[in-house]
């Protein structure tokens, strides 16, 4: 009876936690164990991870949000990967230190040239999106075994990640100017980025990317 009631008060008055807030507790999700990870020893997250909340409001000082780099840890890594905890972490900690270091405005925040609100008001690269996007291209490159990420990340540095561009972003990453998290906006956000590295697509992504140019 006390246990029953235990659950009748805890429903009646229960708020759904934050994704983010639901990753930080839970320890038995193998990729939310490498996402904190890599939030805590990484150089490209650490400081700038945002743990309790799944959205930033524009005087926070976090860049990114623990639920979309747990999004990305499972774009890039296999459920195979993630079994063994220390290699996972260490891919990931390879991959993502090479990107942070090709993406201008995030080494800016690091070095306090820029603010965190700055770069989310005005660039798309720390939203969940192209997170996801990004390790989709990461479990691409990976796909070859070691890849050398000098030469395979080059061309991210010539991506253009300004919400002004429109061009670019509008139908992939955006819709209506506000930036959209469904499958298929991380596809085609995922293609103009292996489009810019010189990585082809695969036939489920040159379908996607066949019906978004036909649409336009």
């Amino acid at each position: 009876e006390r246990c029953q009631q235990m659950f009748a008060d805890l429903n009646r008055h229960a708020v759904k936690p934050s994704p983010s807030l639901s990753i930080l507790y839970d320890h038995r999700s193998a990729a939310g164990n490498v996402a904190k990870h890599l939030s805590l020893s990484a150089n490209v997250f650490r400081n700038l991870i945002e743990t309790e909340r799944s959205s930033l409001s524009q005087r926070s000082r976090k860049l990114f949000t623990l639920s979309a780099l747990n999004f990305a840890v499972m774009e890039m890594c296999t459920e195979k990967d993630l079994e063994d905890f220390q290699s996972a972490s260490a891919k990931c900690m390879e991959f993502w230190e090479a990107v942070g270091e090709r993406i201008p405005e995030w080494v800016h925040v690091r070095n306090g040239k820029m603010t965190a609100g700055e770069v989310r008001q005005d660039f798309i690269h720390s939203h969940a999106i192209v997170l996801q996007a990004l390790g989709r291209v990461g479990k691409c490159i990976y796909r070859d075994g070691s890849p050398d990420l000098t030469k395979a990340l080059a061309g991210l540095a010539a991506i253009d990640w300004s919400r002004k561009n429109s061009a670019c972003w509008e139908g992939r990453a955006m819709i209506g100017g506000r930036m959209s998290k469904n499958s298929q906006n991380v596809t085609l956000t995922c293609n103009q980025i292996k489009t810019a590295l010189g990585r082809p697509l695969s036939p489920e992504e040159q379908n996607v990317e066949n019906a978004f140019l036909a649409a336009r």
